[in-house]
Formats: C-alpha cells, structure tokens, sequence
C-alpha cells in the first residue's frame, strides 16, 4: 500500500468522523429545543436526554424500582420522560391515597398504551375512556353481582372448582409440579362460568390456548420490547416478542367471536345464563328501541370480555401461586396456618363466613398480596383537565404513574416492608387489624371492580389447598433456596418454580 492510499484512507476516514459529527450535532441542535422548559410549579425530576428522556436511568424490565429510588431524591409528585413523553409520577402512600380518592376526577382517565390501543380501538371497560368505559363499567359491575359475584351462588362455583383443582394437585401423588397451569385453569374457570355461564376441563385445547395464551401476553405486554413499542411503533412492530403478542391476540380474538357465535345460537331471552348472554339482550332491545348509536355492540363486547378474563385470571392466580411458595419457604408460618384451620374448620368445607374465625389465616393472605405486589405501578392513568396537586401544576392529558408498590411496601407504613411478615395485620391479641396503605386494588374511579370475587377466591382456594396439602420446595431444594425474584411482566408473578404437595389429611 502506497503513501496515496494511506492519505486517501485517511481522508476518508476522516470525512466520514466529521460527517458523524455534524449529524450528532444537527440532532443535538434540533432536539435540544425539544428539551422542555419547565415551570417552577411543575413536579421536579432528572434532567431528560434529548429524544430519549430518560429511559437510559431506568430498568426497563423492572421500572417501579427506579422509580421508587427517584422518588427518595426528588420527593412523591415527580415527573421523568419516557422518549418525549412526559410521565408524572405518585409515591407513597399518603399522595397516591389523596390522589385517587380526592382527586379522583382530575386523575380518571386512563392512558391508553399504544400495543393496546392497536387492538382495541378504545373499547372494552379496562382499557377506556368516557361515556364508553362509564356505560360498559356500570353494565360489567351490574352484570358481575347479577351472576353471582360476592353472592352465595359465586361461592359456590369456587367451592365446586376447588375439587377440580385438589384432584389435579392428588394427581402428582407427592412429586414436585409446577403450580402455574393448574392455579390459572382453576381461577380462570370463576371468571369464566360469570362471563360465558359454564366451566372448562383442565384438558380442554381451546381453553388451555385461551389461558397460557393470556398469561404469555400479560407477560410481553411488561416486555422492553412493548415498551419501545409504545414509545415508538413503526420501530417495535419488528420485534420478535410483539409479533407474537399480536399474533396471540389475533388467536384470542378468533376464539372469542366463535365462542360468541356458539352463545347467540343458543341463546334465550328469558333466561340469560351469563353476561354475555346480557349484553346480547341488552343490544336487542336497543336495536328494537331504534337506537343504532349505542355503546353496545361487537367491539366493546369483545374488549371487555378479555378484560374481565384478564384481570379476572391472571392477578388473583397470580396472588395464590405466591402464597404457596411463601408458604414452602416459611414452613413455620405454613404451621400456624395449618393449625388454625385445623382447629376451626377441622375437614369441613370452609366457606366464607369463615374469614372471621380465622385472623391468621387471613392476615397471611393479605401479607401475600402486599409483599407481592402483583401491580407495582398501576394501569396507567391520564389526567381528565388542568390540576394543581400539592403545588404542582399538571397539564390536561398528562399520563400519570401511580406506585402501587410505593404504598405496600412504605416505609413510613409498615414495620418491616421488604419481609414477609403477617403479623402487620394482627393487633396484640391476635386478631386481624386494617390498615390504610393496604391498597393492592388501587383506589378510586379505576379502582378493580372484581375486588369482592378477588378477596373470595383467594380466601376459600387457600384456606382448601392448606387444608388438605403441605406444600414444600422441590427434593433437594432448601426452603432458603427458594428465589422470591418476580417474572418480568406486565404484572408480577413467581419466576418458574416447583413445590411438592403432600397431602395431610
């Protein structure tokens, strides 16, 4: 190689540095404007990067960790950018409490992450805003009591599903299993006798792809690949993860309205069997009134059926998987349980009525639900208008963060936040106490409306697996050993894990 081809390398080495540069600097000249500024009254928060915000400070995989740290420095109403979307953030449980409840208006709307928002076109009750969600919230509400929720006839169906679920667990005969599949199908099957007016066999292919589907999907709707989908589209349709989310609801989709077709044939006006079946009638009689406009139709039937087979599922199931594995990694407190419904119930089927009788029991179960977690940071809300709170001026349509996982687990609130510890919801006698920063269904206008069948489900599938099982870790596995690190997801679940069940009645 000559001294010319060196110095023409050079050159154009050189010529392509200075091109980067000037580009970088283009970039940094065009965005820079975009850096906002900000006004005194606005919440304070790190200084957000050009065109990224401050994404490159956060976990992605696990972000209600960061932004908890943040909220130690910049106090609990702080704002971060996610790209050039601004995010205000609410921490601990005193904000978050008077938020949601006395300004339950201001912050009541939901913001609609773009991976959904494909999909659903605002529609369904979960994932809306409106006059839409106010009419489809009010119909699922009415509709949930209507078939049996918080009811005699919803205990029922539990107590019936809870024999599914012991036969299935008798089945490993004392051999490790994993407790996902089971836990979903068992917890599912409420949800679904309400919505479509019957059960499934744990067996059956279509619901077996209708329930693992929706656990997959609620764990790559937590993905980073969904999160620069919902910061940028064009880029995150070409991810992997998300064409698989998007082929996986286009599946469920499909089931659904074959489902819907089965219903409709089958359907009698004078007796509805599920709340389909209601919606049905209650389109009918608004077609027949002469009212085409209505927010009853297809889509929000669609949308808010997966909602509620979502949410009715996957938090409580859930929930019950990370009892059991407390469980396995306490034995002691496994004891107490063990003993007390020993003693109270003895080999009779539990019912709710209970609860009352059983102060430790139910103090373990709501110790669960706060040290696990399931939602660390709320759906997403938006605020509805312009809103000063604490001082702080916050934009109409301002998306706002609440940290769930900043109220359960408050320092100011618990004795010992990190442990787990059933004793924060017994007074000195032993009886069970309430406490205000217990707040695992959120608050105010989006608070969850399965609350009751929640609290129902996880009281009587408990207190039936404890009293008939002990569960204990995997053979050669220490109760020590047991990892306690949440799945990555869209809510939080045990990492992949199997417990033996060895019967003790």
């Amino acid at each position: 190689m000559g001294i010319l081809d060196l110095s023409l390398q050079s050159g154009g080495v050189l010529a392509t540095l200075l091109a980067a540069a000037g580009v970088l600097l283009l970039v940094y000249a065009l965005s820079s404007a975009w850096i906002p500024q900000e006004n005194s009254n606005e919440p304070p928060g790190p200084r957000p990067l050009p065109l990224l915000g401050n994404l490159l400070q956060l976990d992605l995989k696990r972000p209600y960790n960061t932004l908890v740290e943040m909220s130690k420095k910049y106090g609990p109403v702080f704002r971060v950018y996610l790209g050039s979307k601004k995010v205000v953030v609410l921490a601990g449980h005193k904000v978050v409490k008077e938020a949601l409840v006395n300004y339950a208006e201001e912050f009541g709307d939901r913001d609609i992450l773009r991976i959904v928002s494909q999909y659903n076109n605002g529609h369904g009750v979960i994932w809306s805003n409106g006059d839409s969600w106010k009419e489809m919230r009010r119909f699922a509400l009415t509709n949930l009591k209507d078939f049996g929720m918080g009811k005699k006839a919803c205990e029922d169906k539990i107590i019936e599903e809870c024999q599914y679920l012991l036969e299935v667990v008798r089945n490993f005969k004392g051999n490790a299993f994993d407790t996902t599949q089971p836990i979903n199908y068992a917890v599912s099957n409420i949800i679904t006798s309400i919505v479509y007016g019957d059960r499934f066999n744990y067996d059956d292919p279509e619901f077996n792809a209708m329930v693992d589907g929706m656990n997959r999907r609620i764990q790559l709707a937590g993905s980073p690949s969904a999160q620069v989908f919902n910061l940028s589209p064009w880029l995150g349709k070409w991810l992997p993860q998300n064409k698989e989310f998007f082929r996986l609801t286009s599946d469920y989709t499909k089931t659904t309205l074959e489902m819907f077709s089965q219903l409709r044939e089958s359907l009698n006006p004078l007796l509805p069997r599920s709340l389909v079946d209601a919606f049905f009638i209650r389109k009918q009689e608004l077609e027949e009134s002469g009212i085409t406009n209505s927010h009853f139709h297809d889509e929000n039937l669609i949308w808010t059926v997966q909602n509620l087979f979502a949410a009715g599922t996957d938090t409580t199931a859930a929930t019950l998987r990370w009892s059991l594995l407390l469980m396995a990694k306490y034995p002691e407190i496994q004891d107490k349980v063990h003993e007390e419904v020993s003693r109270v119930i003895g080999d009779r089927q539990v019912r709710t009525e209970d609860r009352k009788n059983l102060p430790f029991t139910d103090a373990v179960i709501h110790e669960t639900q706060r040290l696990a977690n399931i939602a660390p940071i709320a759906l997403p809300h938006r605020t509805s208008q312009d809103v000063t709170f604490r001082g702080y001026f916050i934009k109409k349509n301002t998306t706002v963060y609440v940290l769930l996982t900043s109220v359960l687990h408050d320092e100011s609130e618990w004795e010992k936040p990190y442990s787990f510890h059933p004793d924060h919801f017994l007074d000195k006698d032993g009886k069970l106490v309430k406490n205000d920063a217990f707040m695992p269904f959120s608050a105010g206008r989006r608070a969850c409306l399965g609350e009751s069948l929640a609290r129902m489900e996880l009281f009587i599938f408990f207190v039936t697996l404890l009293q008939h099982f002990r569960f204990q870790p995997s053979p050669g596995v220490s109760e020590d050993s047991l990892d306690l690190t949440p799945r990555v997801g869209f809510t939080i679940s045990p990492t992949a894990h199997k417990l033996r069940a060895l019967d003790c009645m």
